[in-house]
């Protein structure tokens, strides 16, 4: 018997906002590029091996930046780009799913993302007749949680020493031991 989950097939993102601290940006962007995240590695080799390989180290991750696109620099944009706080967004989505079981019923699982951040980049864009601004604020990312239909899928919070992945502490263990 197949697994409910295999018989839902996310389709789109159905609609989505960005909040900063609980107050909602209405219009600020069109889409947001999720952040891209590398494990720090190290390469493994040693006498009896065939050569070498990669491994990464449990819990360690490079820089993760989350830029934030604006349409028009405003208000909020100015909020993110504060040096002395990290910005704490939140982007919620609807994700409209298909059930392949039922011949193509369509339901809908709610999506959160929680980044934790200080700017390091931001651009002001551009001024032209009768067009957008196309500004940016990137964030390098402390914190990041993404839930779906309410449950914890990965959350990795860089100055506590917690890294999560659906709901499982992969750090406990190394936590306890130092």
């Amino acid at each position: 018997m197949k697994k409910q989950s295999s018989l839902i097939f996310p389709e789109v993102v159905n609609n989505f906002r960005v909040y900063n601290k609980g107050d909602a940006y209405q219009g600020i962007t069109g889409e947001v590029s999720m952040p891209e995240i590398s494990a720090m590695t190290a390469t493994i080799s040693g006498a009896g091996m065939l050569g070498e390989y990669e491994t990464n180290v449990i819990g360690m991750f490079s820089n993760i930046t989350q830029e934030i696109p604006f349409r028009m620099i405003n208000e909020e944009f100015f909020d993110l780009i504060k040096a002395n706080e990290q910005a704490e967004l939140t982007l919620r989505a609807s994700i409209q799913n298909v059930n392949k079981s039922t011949g193509g019923a369509i339901s809908t699982q709610g999506m959160r993302v929680v980044l934790r951040g200080r700017s390091t980049n931001f651009k002001m864009g551009t001024l032209k007749l009768g067009n957008l601004m196309d500004a940016a604020v990137t964030l390098s990312l402390t914190y990041l949680l993404i839930e779906m239909g309410g449950e914890s899928k990965f959350e990795l919070d860089k100055l506590n020493s917690v890294y999560k992945v659906n709901g499982k502490d992969l750090y406990e263990e190394i936590r306890k031991q130092c």
